[in-house]
């Protein structure tokens, strides 16, 4: 893995290397002596501040965080499985907030675990197990009923792989999740919205209950984003989540019941025989 350093804001190294997903770069927060940004060919992908592993920076971050807040009581430990690791932001934040929690990452990219690890590395004390695997494969060895809580943020080559858009892949998310828990899935999409709304009808078709929170621009179709969706077997908090969506440094808007299905639009749900990655973003989405 061949690494090169550059000036980055405050006189901090910025580290270029590449990775097996392509060219990774982290960059260090002009604002937060230890904070750094994650690209990986030019697309953000994680943020952390190894100070306040609490903060999350990136709107969808935000999100997939309150999933974590309002599976259990304040405090309460938790088994996490995060599908797509990244810098591993959403496994500090738990262990941060939830001293104790168990969790698993699964990463593909061994390259990016090896760089991430070594220049932003995990407290030695939280109950993380890192597997280099495909999201798919690793998520085949959460025992059945293990997880409280699910979260897939999987993207490669700024697309979500065809194969974590499925039927077949929601139901093993189901397969490892205890009765009651959250299911959370970062989804980016942009007008018309088609990849969004056969996700939404795809896990649908699996949990019977849904929210989605998002930028109210996203859901009008007016410009390319991100939306996370929760899932569950039981009712979701969903007037708590949208409190806190709404509340957010960037405010957005939760669908849920009759307006989240007529937003689905009659969508079909994916099968593994006809499912396709997310769309390739605009050259506009990063800038």
């Amino acid at each position: 893995m061949a690494k090169n350093r550059r000036r980055g804001g405050g006189g901090a190294e910025a580290v270029v290397a590449t990775v097996d997903g392509g060219l990774a770069e982290l960059i260090p927060d002009r604002d937060r002596p230890r904070g750094w940004t994650l690209l990986i060919d030019g697309a953000p992908q994680s943020h952390v501040d190894l100070d306040d592993p609490a903060y999350l920076s990136f709107e969808y971050q935000r999100r997939l965080g309150h999933a974590v807040d309002l599976a259990a009581p304040e405090g309460r430990p938790l088994n996490v499985v995060h599908l797509g690791g990244g810098a591993f932001t959403l496994a500090r934040y738990v262990a941060a907030t939830r001293s104790r929690s168990t969790q698993q990452v699964v990463e593909v990219d061994a390259a990016l675990v090896q760089l991430v690890r070594e220049r932003l590395p995990l407290d030695p004390g939280a109950r993380i197990r890192v597997r280099s695997l495909d999201a798919r494969a690793g998520l085949a060895k959460v025992p059945d009923g293990w997880a409280d809580v699910v979260i897939a943020d999987v993207f490669s080559g700024a697309r979500t792989p065809a194969h974590l858009t499925s039927t077949e892949f929601v139901a093993e998310v189901r397969r490892a999740m205890r009765p009651g828990g959250c299911y959370a899935a970062n989804i980016a999409d942009g007008p018309p919205l088609a990849h969004l709304r056969a996700q939404i009808a795809t896990v649908a078709a699996v949990f019977p209950e849904l929210a989605l929170a998002a930028d109210p621009t996203v859901l009008r179709g007016r410009r390319f984003g991100n939306a996370v969706l929760f899932a569950s077997d039981s009712a979701l908090p969903v007037a708590e989540l949208t409190r806190r969506v709404a509340s957010d440094p960037y405010a957005g808007r939760v669908e849920h019941g009759r307006a989240l299905a007529d937003f689905t639009g009659g969508a079909a749900p994916v099968r593994d025989a006809n499912a396709k990655p997310s769309p390739v973003p605009p050259p506009a989405a990063f800038r």
